[in-house]
């Protein structure tokens, strides 16, 4: 590097005076450097021992001995020194408004945020806007922005401690151009949904995310959604899903994924793979051989998880779709007429269901309530759906239908749905990357509020503590890949997710001995343990355990943002490079 050789040079003139007085102590070179570690650099090879030279943002210097002091020193000896992780599912679009140090998962190592299942901030009307600040629950703000990249780039001027990047999501796509409602877009309404995908990914998203199992997103076709995948592929970007069904019908669900990736010529991941319901764990097996035969084929389908055996999600989940068409408040308006809720009750208890019955799986001990809006329903939170029917005299369907009643909201829940066999061998699939289907949150102010999934505050801890070090499902060197350069490549991400000189200076050090989830179901918000540091753009967000005052976290752009030199989209998905 050039940095290495001006270095030398300047070394050598130093001796060249080496007959006149002494010289000065050397002055810093680096703005940071760590010293000692065992190098992780993403790629899955066995770690080095390496140091590691940060100046401004970069990646300046790797090698065995860096030449120069830095102003800050972090001695990593006995530690791991790897690239930041990446969060490929997170829900802190919300706490980053109260919170941008998003500490639950800063304090695990990750330092990118990525948004978008389904739901994303933007492009809103201003009807959108409107009811986004009304179904508000304990974090409020006003939702001055129309698109997402607005949302976003107000979130860096805001300050956040980590980079967010997001997909668009289908469901926001759809709302914009045809409200909550169970109806199907025109030749016209589909031509401006396409076009609105298109304005997004040119401002830099990641792709179209999508969320099957809920309304109005239900309410979308395959050819709907294979349109505007097609739309995203063009433009550098690829398609990725919570499915139509992770239960009773995951392997129809893993299908329609996969020709979705073969209509639109994009790339696909599935969010958070599982199988859903005791029945259904056996199906693992053939949603794995469907995904590797569509890989055989040269599609890239890839997969995410969360390292638990319980969901979290809302009510909803719990009721058939048809019902919730029209959006929170028709479904509330629904469920008060007593013909209806009968029906929705047959609905829910039937044994063979048309929707994606998550409470028929947990079953109502299985149910676990979480977030509430209504102050006076607040200590029923971490109580379970049965607990609390049993306490009212009456089913849990109705205990169910009654709770979103008088919260006005989907109230949040836990839903205990999979098998830990499942979930651990899930961690070893190497097309696997990690998201944590949660907020970046802290153990303090408005988010004491409401119960967590401890997924917020455990994850990424949790596969390293416990899949990598306790049960050596997958080695440490591979855990390190599928955090980093695995879901970095998939993103096409600009230098990042290795740790290479002239990358981004996103870097991660942990004590692999004891780094570890310490958040349970009971007690969800408790911090990780064992990551020492962390360093965002070059600049140190997380300091020998503690959070700093800096908030160096970037908007990080997708392949089509017109931004870049070679940006914006192309005739199809086949123009790129996959």
């Amino acid at each position: 590097m050039k940095l290495k050789a001006l270095f030398a040079a300047g070394v050598l003139a130093l001796g060249a005076c080496a007959t006149g007085p002494a010289a000065p102590p050397p002055q810093p070179f680096f703005d940071i450097v760590i010293r000692g570690g065992d190098l992780y650099d993403g790629s899955g090879t066995a770690p080095v021992k390496a140091d590691v030279g940060i100046s401004n943002d970069r990646i300046v210097f790797v090698g065995p001995r860096a030449p120069a002091p830095g102003r800050v020193e972090i001695d990593a000896r006995g530690k791991a020194v790897a690239p930041g992780f990446i969060n490929m599912l997170s829900w802190s679009t919300d706490s980053l408004m109260a919170d941008g140090r998003g500490l639950s998962e800063l304090k695990q190592g990750v330092t990118l945020q990525v948004m978008g299942e389904g739901d994303s901030m933007g492009p809103f009307t201003p009807a959108m806007q409107r009811n986004y600040e009304q179904r508000q629950g304990d974090i409020k703000f006003p939702v001055t922005w129309t698109t997402l990249d607005q949302y976003l780039t107000g979130l860096e001027k805001r300050g956040v401690s980590m980079n967010v990047a997001s997909f668009v999501g289908a469901t926001t796509i759809r709302i914009n151009a045809l409200g909550e409602g169970d109806v199907d877009p025109t030749a016209g309404q589909l031509a401006r949904m396409r076009a609105l995908v298109v304005q997004a990914m040119e401002d830099g998203d990641m792709g179209v995310g999508s969320s099957l199992i809920y309304a109005p997103a239900s309410y979308a076709e395959t050819d709907e959604l294979a349109a505007l995948v097609t739309e995203a592929g063009r433009c550098g970007g690829f398609y990725i899903s919570h499915m139509r069904s992770e239960g009773d019908r995951f392997i129809e669900a893993v299908d329609e994924l996969i020709e979705i990736s073969r209509r639109s010529g994009a790339p696909a991941e599935i969010y958070h793979l599982k199988a859903a319901g005791r029945s259904n764990w056996p199906k693992l097996d053939q949603a794995i051989a469907r995904i590797e035969a569509a890989r055989a084929r040269g599609q890239r389908i890839t997969t995410d998880m969360y390292t638990y055996t319980a969901g979290a999600t809302g009510l909803d989940a719990a009721m058939p779709v048809w019902v919730q068409a029209g959006g929170l408040e028709e479904w509330i308006k629904r469920l008060k007429d007593p013909a209806i809720r009968r029906r929705v009750i047959a609905e829910m208890r039937a044994e063979k269901s048309t929707f994606e019955n998550l409470a028929r799986h947990a079953g109502p001990d299985g149910v676990v309530l979480l977030a509430f809006k209504n102050p006076a329903l607040k200590p029923l939170t971490g109580k379970a759906l049965a607990e609390v029917a049993r306490a009212r005299g009456v089913s849990p369907e109705d205990a169910a239908i009654d709770l979103v009643i008088e919260d006005g909201s989907r109230v949040g829940a836990a839903y205990f749905l999979m098998s830990e066999e499942n979930v651990a061998r899930q961690t070893a699939l190497p097309y696997m990357s990690f998201g944590s289907d949660a907020e970046g949150q802290a153990p303090e102010g408005v988010f004491k509020l409401s119960q967590p999934h401890p997924r917020a505050y455990g994850n990424f801890a949790r596969l390293l503590g416990k899949y990598v070090r306790e049960e050596k499902r997958l080695t440490l060197a591979e855990a390190v890949r599928k955090l980093t350069a695995l879901p970095a490549h998939n993103l096409g991400l600009r230098e990042r997710g290795r740790l290479v000189e002239g990358y981004f200076a996103d870097v991660v050090v942990f004590d692999p001995a004891t780094v570890g989830d310490r958040a349970t179901f009971p007690q969800p918000q408790q911090l990780a343990v064992g990551v020492s540091h962390v360093v965002v753009n070059g600049q140190l967000a997380l300091a020998d355990g503690e959070p700093t005052a800096a908030r160096p976290g970037r908007v990080v752009r997708g392949r089509g943002w017109k931004g870049w030199p070679d940006g914006g989209c192309r005739k199809s998905a086949a123009e790129w490079n996959w």
